[in-house]
């Protein structure tokens, strides 16, 4: 939605204290973050990816709360929060980094 840049989410972002070029950035790195989550193979980049949707949600839901917001306008971002946690912690084991220590045993 982000990088539709309807009007509905230009005045959102802005009224948060967002230049609304803002929604470029978070549209192509949510595109971004989605492919390396997705493709095979590569899971140091998902890790990174994971990171990234962390830090956006955490920085969505401060945003609201710095705001004033009610929980009905950060809900979302928290429940995409754990969303995300509950996605990483049960990745299949071929998606998880290897420790240096087990990989040289």
């Amino acid at each position: 939605m982000q990088l539709l840049g309807g009007k509905e989410e230009v005045d959102f972002i802005t009224n948060l204290g967002y230049p609304s070029y803002f929604l470029i950035i978070l549209g192509v790195s949510k595109l971004l973050g989605t492919v390396a989550i997705l493709i095979p193979r590569f899971p140091l980049l998902k890790e990174w990816a994971y990171a990234g949707f962390f830090f956006t949600m955490s920085g969505a839901v401060f945003s609201h709360i710095a705001h004033g917001d009610g929980p009905k306008d950060y809900f979302g971002p928290i429940l995409l929060l754990a969303l995300i946690a509950l996605s990483w912690y049960f990745r299949p084991a071929d998606r998880r980094i290897v420790p240096i220590t087990q990989a040289t045993a």
